[in-house]
């Protein structure tokens, strides 16, 4: 096949996808290596704008990990991390704000350099992500629990969509750094993955979609699933199949679906156009999780697809 109809093909197989999820809205957790290459900052930019020209809407959520841990060793202060969660006295939630807002206008800035119109928001913006502070419970050497101060690390406890709904519909792309706002005057520090599903969930999106390092879920013999159940995924987390950070992740795809979210995707963001690939083409790069895959579907042996 000559290389214009490989390209031909390319744009029918999206056309369906395109037709299906036009008008509907997309939650994107933008994170990890595609924030930090800029060859993939310029793909990620480039999806983005692409998504809204052919009529959807997609919503940014970012993390900034690696560069808060940067600035805080230069700072002098050290990190502290519980349960994949970082602990947040009053100096750090301040150099983390810091960094998620010179973040945020960067991403803006990005997308508006590829043709896109950006906004940026953090959670505090219209009373966008309500939050209290996390009540951690650990068990000690001894097996017994307790609680354990965290910091100002925060729980969602409502998010108003509002804000975001009035700026899709004057077509600009929201772009939303998680910290929260508490009716404790504080401002509390989110974790990225969450806030995304629980935007998602508020939306009522079409998916979310959560960019990582790694190809997504893998059997045991590390090939990628490409379309993974809730019940499927339970009983691999259960069984240690999936574990350590792809647990959280994958919660959090269970909690968004649970929540009313259609679909949830776990991609490798470290591999150019990643969310066009996901999105559309039958097979995707990453693994979907859905509340209940078709019968014909094996978890070991990429399925495919259906537009929906």
């Amino acid at each position: 096949m000559s290389e214009p109809m490989q390209r031909a093909e390319v744009l029918i197989e999206a056309l369906p996808f395109i037709q299906r999820f036009r008008g509907q809205t997309i939650v994107i957790k933008y994170g990890g290596h595609a924030m930090q290459s800029p060859e993939l900052r310029e793909s990620f930019a480039r999806d983005i704008v692409l998504l809204k020209l052919v009529g959807i809407n997609p919503v940014v959520v970012h993390g900034g990990g690696p560069q808060i841990t940067e600035l805080i060793g230069r700072l002098g202060l050290k990190s502290h991390f519980v349960r994949g969660m970082r602990v947040t006295d009053p100096e750090t939630m301040e150099a983390a704000e810091m960094v998620l807002q010179r973040l945020n206008k960067e991403i803006v800035a990005l997308i508006s350099r590829q043709g896109g119109v950006a906004v940026g928001l953090s959670g505090k913006d219209g009373n966008l992500i309500m939050s209290r502070k996390m009540r951690m419970v650990v068990k000690d050497e001894n097996g017994r629990r307790k609680a354990l101060d965290i910091g100002l690390v925060g729980d969602i406890v409502e998010v108003n969509p509002k804000v975001i709904r009035t700026l899709e519909e004057a077509g600009f792309i929201p772009v939303v750094a998680p910290t929260g706002y508490g009716r404790d005057g504080h401002t509390y520090n989110i974790n990225a993955d969450i806030a995304a599903g629980k935007i998602a969930a508020a939306l009522g999106a079409q998916k979310l979609i959560l960019m990582t390092d790694v190809e997504g879920v893998r059997e045991k013999d590390g090939r990628r699933i490409s379309t993974l159940d809730v019940a499927q995924a339970r009983r691999m987390i259960a069984r240690g199949h999936i574990n350590e950070g792809m647990i959280p992740k994958v919660e959090c795809c269970i909690d968004a679906l649970r929540a009313g979210v259609a679909k949830t995707h776990v991609i490798d963001g470290r591999v150019r156009h990643a969310i066009l690939l996901e999105i559309f083409t039958r097979s995707g790069v990453g693994t979907e999780v859905v509340q209940s895959a078709p019968r014909v579907t094996e978890i070991h042996r990429p399925a495919r697809r259906q537009t929906g």
